[in-house]
């Protein structure tokens, strides 16, 4: 029974997670929805928006979702399990670090704002580019709104409280809902040249001020966990010099990621108008399964992991791992072929007939990155619970080599539309690499990596979506032209195939005994007598 319970825990724990995550991931597309109509899903005034928040939201997806933690987290829970009122101090202590770190970094960032603008949108002239560095000045201290986000979500995962990390995202997207309802309402435009300063300035202080409400939500958990949130200036004692080593190699895995953004964001600026905003969208939509699950699974693992490896105890890290590769790969597997499968109708119930042309074929690329990516970010946070940031970077440098090559390569062969979809394959490819690197890595560092048994539950997996996916074929084969490539259509389409797939999926998980299949719906008590 013990064994049953540790493999069974983290799923448990892991449904009020999930639950947050998607609320918070469904207000986030009713957040892009609302923007879409305040400002355009692909006019030169969505892109330059884009453009502005790509730079702040690119360090929110990678300290929030886990650069930051994977530092913070090891420390605080190797100090906490020394000693709780040390571990306290200790907090307040790291906390006040990176209050400092990242004040500098934003104001640095703030006074570089049009060379920001130059680097990251260098097709950007006139007004457009004008634009684009009124937006930048006011998003870029999200940097550190999102920053103090993440490191207090880090304090609240080291106390095991993990879900309302979770829901703050949550607030961010209202607070960004409200300010579209209220651009709509003083007559905002979509036209750039139509702009007008009051207009501009409700559009960025709105967007900032969804930030600094997910921070506000963090800061009163943090309070109610009973931690309390006076800086201690003094950082003695906590090993300044160690802790600067390791968040300097995970600022390089940071910005080795935030260079192949660039690359990616100024070859696209360049590219077919809007395809800065279109690429985006499909992102967001690629990313929503992945926070759903992997972010919900490596939360709860990371400091069970670290509280093993800070006790040398490296069998259990691997259970850990292989767990956590299992959890996920079992739900994202179908996911994937979903997306690769319906990507044009899955972006046209979500965007429009006109934003599906795009952002449906680079959902579906995405969707075979989908595996790859969940089980590469994983391996990340394993290296991180070991402490050996230095790895983690130099994987993450490959990682972001291999996806900038490929966007140069690809930005001299493809033009037009096609593009987007073919950066999303560089991506892709660059996922795909560093996770097999990951695998190969860990495994001399771990000794093992119960590969046997992923390789095994992997194939079983597989093997129960081929006849899910081939049904999904034919249920769009014979209701898909039927129903025509409207919103109405694609989402009377989505619901036939989602039926159809999803319920063969099941069953033949079930025949085929995939025991991960049954710990998942074994979390949610509605399903467990099904």
């Amino acid at each position: 029974m013990g064994g049953t319970a540790e493999r069974d825990d983290l799923v448990r724990a892991g449904r009020a997670m999930a639950i947050a995550t998607v609320a918070s991931r469904a207000t986030g597309f009713l957040r892009v929805l609302a923007m879409g109509a305040a400002i355009g899903l692909s006019s030169g005034l969505a892109s330059s928006y884009t453009a502005a928040n790509t730079f702040p939201n690119a360090l929110f997806e990678l300290l929030f979702g886990g650069a930051l933690a994977s530092v913070m987290v090891p420390l605080l829970v190797r100090a906490a399990e020394q000693d709780r009122a040390a571990g306290d101090l200790y907090a307040r202590r790291l906390l006040s670090l990176v209050i400092y770190l990242l004040g500098a970094a934003t104001l640095v960032a703030v006074l570089l704002a049009p060379q920001i603008v130059s680097v990251y949108a260098v097709g950007f002239h006139g007004a457009q580019r004008e634009a684009a560095i009124g937006f930048t000045r006011f998003f870029l201290p999200q940097i550190f709104f999102y920053g103090m986000s993440a490191a207090l979500a880090a304090v609240l995962n080291a106390r095991g409280k993990m879900t309302v990390p979770m829901w703050a995202p949550a607030a961010n997207n209202l607070v960004v809902i409200a300010t579209a309802g209220v651009y709509l309402l003083i007559g905002g435009t979509q036209r750039l040249g139509d702009l007008t300063p009051a207009q501009s300035l409700v559009l960025s202080i709105g967007t900032t001020g969804g930030v600094i409400a997910q921070m506000l939500v963090l800061a009163w958990a943090s309070r109610r966990a009973g931690f309390r949130l006076r800086p201690k200036a003094d950082p003695r004692g906590i090993g300044v010099r160690r802790i600067l080593r390791l968040a300097g190699w995970t600022l390089t895995s940071v910005l080795a990621a935030q260079a192949a953004v660039l690359c990616t964001t100024r070859l696209m600026s360049k590219a077919a108008p809007g395809a800065i905003a279109v690429y985006g969208n499909a992102y967001t939509l690629f990313q929503l399964p992945y926070a759903v699950i992997a972010v919900t699974v490596m939360t709860g693992m990371l400091p069970r992991m670290s509280r093993a490896a800070a006790g040398r105890d490296l069998a259990a890290v691997t259970a850990d791992l292989s767990r956590s590769l299992r959890l996920t790969g079992v739900v994202l597997l179908p996911v994937a072929a979903a997306l690769v499968l319906l990507g044009p109708q899955i972006t046209t119930v979500l965007f429009g007939p006109g934003g599906a042309a795009q952002a449906g074929p680079a959902v579906a690329v995405f969707g075979v990155a989908l595996v790859p990516f969940a089980a590469y970010q994983i391996m990340m946070r394993t290296l991180a619970a070991l402490q050996d940031t230095r790895t983690q970077a130099l994987i993450g440098i490959t990682v972001a080599a291999v996806t900038a090559t490929g966007a140069l390569t690809a930005a001299h062969l493809v033009h037009g539309p096609l593009l987007v979809a073919v950066m999303a394959g560089c991506s892709a490819t660059g996922y795909t690499a560093g996770a097999l690197i990951g695998a190969h890595v860990l495994r001399r560092k771990l000794g093992r990596i119960d590969g046997h048994r992923l390789a095994t539950s992997h194939a079983r997996m597989s093997a129960a979506v081929i006849p899910a996916a081939l049904a999904s074929l034919a249920v769009l084969a014979l209701i898909g032209p039927a129903a025509g490539d409207g919103r109405a259509g694609s989402l009377a389409t989505l619901a036939a195939v989602a039926l159809a797939g999803a319920g063969l999926y099941a069953a033949a998980s079930r025949w085929m005994r995939v025991p991960e299949f049954g710990i998942v719906v074994g979390a949610f008590p509605f399903a467990r007598h099904r």
